[in-house]
């Protein structure tokens, strides 16, 4: 995980929340809630992303501990 992951995900959170604030005062309210809905699976997604990913990362590390001894 690099900081542009973090960078890009904060700058879509951003644009998700100032676009739910907008369609909640036009009166779009299902508009708001399919946003907040895509927005919802893709988080979860990068989450599953950077969970893989940390995950991977522990296991070189262990394997690595273990050659160490």
């Amino acid at each position: 995980m690099e900081l542009s992951d973090l960078l890009r995900i904060a700058g879509i959170g951003l644009v998700i929340g100032f676009l739910h604030v907008f369609f909640e005062q036009t009166g779009k309210k299902e508009f708001s809630f399919f946003l907040f809905f895509v927005a919802y699976i893709y988080i979860a997604a990068e989450m599953l992303r950077f969970l893989r990913i940390f995950f991977s990362e522990i296991a070189e590390f262990f394997q690595w501990l273990s050659l160490a001894f």
